[in-house]
């Protein structure tokens, strides 16, 4: 057994966890938020901690009594049904983000239900999930049915109330992607929602939007989604999502949210609707095959693969993707070669440097999935 890996602070804290978990390696984080008035693990993170102790068998998991440290020993990825309660201090999102890492190598199939916060500012919210981060797994998935996540009902902060159902089968490996053209964008999907406030507000972000979009774009369409009664939560609030399709399959995802009531200045529809536009075009404009927030996904899948070259175009790497790359190497040995891509390289005339990624799978295989 190697020798366990060892952490300061609470920066990339789920990340850490998750890629334990993938490795079977044992890891230990010290000093978590030492120096704060508040030391030691937050409440949300703490609550991270007991998710994955529901999602395996086995696991050990040691918190000091001031909860500065944390050793982890990974068990077996368990699946099957799985009821949490998030933390209202972050959403859903918070928890899913890390999960999709983890589903699709469980032992049965994992039917996931979380109960909280589903639209913030922050994290990627229920709806991107949906259409952007599940259609990227299927990119990896041979076969895709029955992974879904169901919107049951909305949530906004800082009570929550909202309830998703999220399915993912089990499979024995992933499959190696070769995606270096972006492609073109040909039309934009997106969808308003509205909690607890009035059905106009939902239009009213819809019409900032187009006001923006439609000088690039002719095929746009914007869902509203005005949640009523026992589906719109226990707390007041709107925001919208915006998907950019490619000509190649490419899709370029944003989101953004209003301020949740009592903290700071209240948001205008029609500034959060050309904010969400002008969001968007920025990340059209960094370009490449997934979105800044899925790099980090997409890259660890690639890993996963077969023992075969997997190839990724994204625009310029977040500094949590820089990072993600550095426990990537620590955690299964794999260095990705990155070529810069200038513009013009890849017949493009405009926008951000690319970055070209490329590795060898290491040929992960799901020892958990029950024998048929």
């Amino acid at each position: 057994m190697a020798a366990d890996l060892t952490y300061e602070g609470c920066n990339f804290f789920r990340l850490r966890l998750v890629l334990a978990t993938l490795s079977e390696k044992s890891a230990k984080i010290k000093n978590i938020r030492a120096n704060e008035d508040d030391p030691g693990l937050k409440d949300f993170e703490a609550s991270f901690i007991r998710l994955l102790d529901k999602l395996t068998n086995g696991s050990r998991i040691e918190v000091n009594e001031t909860g500065t440290m944390l050793f982890y020993k990974p068990g077996l990825l368990a699946g099957g049904p799985v009821e949490h309660v998030c933390n209202p201090q972050r959403s859903v999102g918070y928890y899913l983000e890390a999960v999709v890492m983890l589903a699709p190598f469980c032992k049965k199939p994992l039917r996931l239900n979380l109960k909280g916060v589903t639209n913030d500012r922050y994290d990627p919210t229920v709806d991107i999930i949906k259409t952007v981060t599940i259609p990227l797994i299927k990119k990896f998935v041979v076969d895709d049915e029955g992974l879904d996540l169901k919107i049951l009902k909305r949530g906004a902060p800082p009570e929550g109330g909202g309830e998703v159902i999220f399915s993912c089968p089990v499979r024995k490996s992933l499959r190696p992607i070769q995606n270096t053209d972006p492609g073109k964008i040909k039309r934009i999907r997106g969808l308003a929602y509205a909690m607890r406030v009035s059905p106009a507000i939902c239009n009213r972000v819809v019409d900032a939007v187009r006001g923006v979009l439609n000088q690039f774009v002719s095929d746009i369409y914007i869902y509203t989604d005005h949640c009523k009664g026992a589906q719109s939560g226990k707390s007041p609030g709107f925001g919208i999502s915006l998907v950019a399709e490619s000509t190649t399959g490419s899709i370029l995802s944003i989101q953004t949210a209003s301020t949740p009531v009592g903290e700071g200045q209240s948001v205008v529809p029609e500034d959060l609707g050309t904010q969400a536009a002008e969001m968007l075009l920025e990340e059209i404009y960094m370009g490449g095959y997934v979105d800044s927030r899925h790099q980090s996904l997409a890259l660890l899948y690639m890993i996963l693969g077969q023992r075969d070259v997997s190839k990724l175009l994204t625009g310029p790497l977040t500094p949590y993707t820089i990072q993600f790359l550095r426990h990537l190497k620590e955690f299964f040995g794999v260095i990705f070669k990155i070529q810069a891509q200038q513009s013009g390289d890849d017949g493009s005339t405009h926008g951000e440097t690319k970055v070209l990624l490329s590795c060898v799978g290491v040929g992960y295989t799901n020892i958990n999935k029950t024998m048929v």
